[in-house]
């Protein structure tokens, strides 16, 4: 199945809009280096369980 992860979901300063959508490690990867490069977080393994964790199932 895949997923979505929707910066929508999750306020910011810079009001991100970026959805990504993809095989679920794909994703995570994406998310993370999007988070560390838009977003200023730090690429953790914590990082990445939080954004696996928030994961939704992509609709069809």
């Amino acid at each position: 199945m895949r997923k979505v992860a929707d910066c929508r979901e999750h306020p910011s300063e810079s009001q991100c809009t970026l959805t990504i959508s993809g095989e679920e490690d794909e994703v995570v990867q994406a998310a993370a280096e999007h988070a560390v490069s838009v977003h200023g977080h730090t690429d953790s393994p914590e990082l990445r369980e939080q954004i696996r964790s928030m994961l939704k199932d992509e609709k069809t």
